[in-house]
């Protein structure tokens, strides 16, 4: 039984720009040459279906020239009719083992041919048809030939399995060359073609031909066998999961699309298929820097819906600021900016009354008696757009931004008031502390600075259990008004709620717990502390601070339009003083180390 091939053509071509980049240099496949590999669809490996029959590759100059052979499956029936209605016309090859010289392919093993819809290589396609059957008007036969020994022969029909049979061994032909002087005859054996030649062989001479082929082919593919068995300690089918560091694959669309149906998703598919280390190679290519896919549609994300905004406005980023609503709503605000505090120290015996003997001379009280005058100081925040950009901004910006401008202004006030706005000295831009004095750093007069002894290496729990003590027992020296507030960060706040007694359990469940061991109102966590290394926490009730200013010099809002520039300003602005105004009103509780001398 003879096997006839259905048909040929380049599974690749030397020395033409793959879609994908690549450029497949000469003999870069050399040693598969007479190498029966599979013949597949769409390089689909899901399913036995998918493989239509085989191909036996031919190492060509011009580069790897093949002759496909389909099964009697189904599939592979169809395939045959695709082919020889010219419905498929496109080869591709499924190589790995790669070598690359930048773009080049210098070497590779091609696993299988693959009929396709389009292929990467330019010059990758059927180019003849082999008829079986005796009408072969509507067919054509292109090219299935193999020069061997000086000689070609051209057929679509070679036995691989059957012996030669010689009906008389004495009979025996020879292939002989006409030895007669150039003449007419010789000029009509070089007008004749491959086919012409093979068509005046015998019977005989055809069926040796075609058994010294097939044996070349199966010797081939054999030592082709022996090489990769002493180089490889474990084998793997082609349609295994082999590692593909470096794999040349053309055209596999279908398993993308097979993916998706899985997954939902084409783009996800796509990007799985990327991961994988599979390179697919079409004719149009989209951009990626990976891989190219030949999709129904190109650049299907055009058609995906356009991101939407889950909120009308951006989302500021910002600080941790309800302790500045307190802050700045639980002081005192006066109508003029100038604030002078008047006080007198009535603590010392001179102030005392005292008792009186007949006949002396009664004494005079003595006190001191302080003031202090704040001036005030500008403090602002700027900003300028190009009108345009306002205009192409898709919601109402300038109420978002005159917000964000406002909050940002109120947290430097109220932190500046609380404990300086902690730029340098020599800064352009820092607020004048003359005006509006950090509690923090205030006089005695004002506050009283308390040391929190912590022995040099102690743990948080000691840390946060002196404080306690220190806070309680510093006590007596507040003179401020009402029940003051703690003002401490996050981090120490914890500390603090983490202490636990000996059988494990928390000394204080809650923060209001806390504050009442503490004697204090609340407890506010103020994120901006979090810079002041040894500052542990602040008490001091707001209502004994006092922000003044002038008429036109509370807060205000100015926009203005920069008609040579198109420009949109916007200023925001107060000019104010502040500072303590009763004498002791705050305490300042530092951490001061003690090395337990």
């Amino acid at each position: 039984m003879t096997k006839q091939y259905d048909f040929c053509g380049w599974a690749t071509k030397n020395d033409l720009k793959c879609s994908d980049g690549r450029v497949i240099r000469r003999d870069a496949f050399k040693e598969q040459n007479g190498q029966v590999v599979p013949l597949v669809w769409m390089h689909m490996h899901d399913s036995p279906s998918n493989v239509l029959g085989h191909a036996i590759l031919e190492n060509r100059p011009e580069g790897v020239y093949c002759y496909g052979k389909f099964n009697d499956t189904e599939a592979g029936q169809v395939g045959k009719e695709l082919i020889r209605n010219k419905d498929i016309v496109g080869l591709s090859i499924y190589a790995n083992k790669l070598k690359q010289n930048g773009s080049d392919v210098l070497h590779g093993a091609i696993r299988e041919v693959s009929l396709v819809i389009a292929g990467a290589n330019p010059g990758a396609v059927i180019d003849g048809v082999v008829s079986h059957g005796e009408d072969v008007e509507d067919e054509f036969v292109l090219n299935l030939c193999l020069e061997h020994d000086g000689m070609s022969y051209e057929e679509g029909e070679i036995d691989i399995n059957e012996e030669p049979v010689f009906e008389d061994d004495d009979e025996e032909e020879n292939v002989e060359h006409a030895d007669n002087d150039k003449g007419e005859d010789e000029a009509m054996a070089e007008d004749k073609t491959v086919k012409d030649v093979v068509d005046a062989m015998t019977d005989e001479q055809k069926k040796v031909m075609y058994f010294l082929l097939a044996k070349a082919l199966e010797d081939n593919s054999a030592e082709e066998d022996t090489d990769e068995e002493k180089g490889d300690d474990m084998k793997h089918n082609v349609f295994d999961n082999e590692t593909r560091s470096n794999v040349l694959s053309h055209a596999d669309m279908d398993q993308i699309i097979a993916n998706a149906k899985r997954g939902g998703s084409m783009k996800d598919a796509f990007e799985d298929y990327v991961d994988a280390n599979f390179l697919q190679h079409d004719d149009d290519e989209p951009v990626n820097p990976y891989a190219t896919v030949e999709y129904g549609m190109q650049n299907i994300d055009v058609l995906f819906p356009d991101a939407r905004a889950v909120q009308n406005e951006p989302v500021l980023v910002k600080r941790d600021d309800d302790w500045v609503g307190k802050f700045l709503n639980g002081a005192k605000h006066t109508p003029f900016a100038r604030v002078k505090s008047m006080y007198a120290d009535i603590t010392e015996d001179d102030a005392r009354a005292k008792g009186y003997m007949k006949a002396t001379q009664k004494k005079d009280e003595v006190f001191p008696l302080f003031k202090r005058v704040t001036p005030p100081t500008t403090i602002y925040k700027r900003q300028k757009f190009d009108r345009d950009d306002i205009i192409d901004i898709d919601f109402d910006a300038i109420p978002w931004i005159k917000q964000e401008m406002r909050s940002m202004l109120n947290e430097e006030l109220a932190r500046a008031a609380l404990i300086g706005d902690g730029r340098l000295p020599a800064s352009d831009d820092k607020i004048n502390e003359d005006c509006i004095r950090p509690i923090m750093k205030d006089t005695t007069n004002s506050v009283y600075a308390y040391n929190v002894e912590v022995t040099e290496g102690a743990d948080a729990d000691a840390t946060a259990k002196n404080f306690i003590r220190s806070a309680i027992k510093g006590r007596k020296n507040y003179r401020g008004k009402g029940n003051p507030t703690l003002w401490t960060t996050t981090d120490f706040l914890t500390d603090m709620l983490l202490l636990e007694d000996g059988q494990g359990r928390p000394l204080y469940e809650t923060t209001e717990a806390l504050a009442r061991k503490l004697r204090v109102k609340e407890i506010v966590e103020v994120p901006v502390m979090e810079g002041e290394t040894n500052l542990l926490g602040i008490i001091v009730n707001p209502a004994d601070y006092v922000f003044g200013a002038d008429k036109g010099g509370n807060v205000a809002m100015f926009d203005d339009f920069d008609i040579d520039y198109n420009q949109m300003k916007y200023l925001i602005e107060t000019r104010c003083s502040g500072a303590l105004v009763v004498p002791k009103s705050a305490m300042i509780l530092v951490k001061a180390s003690n090395n337990g001398g």
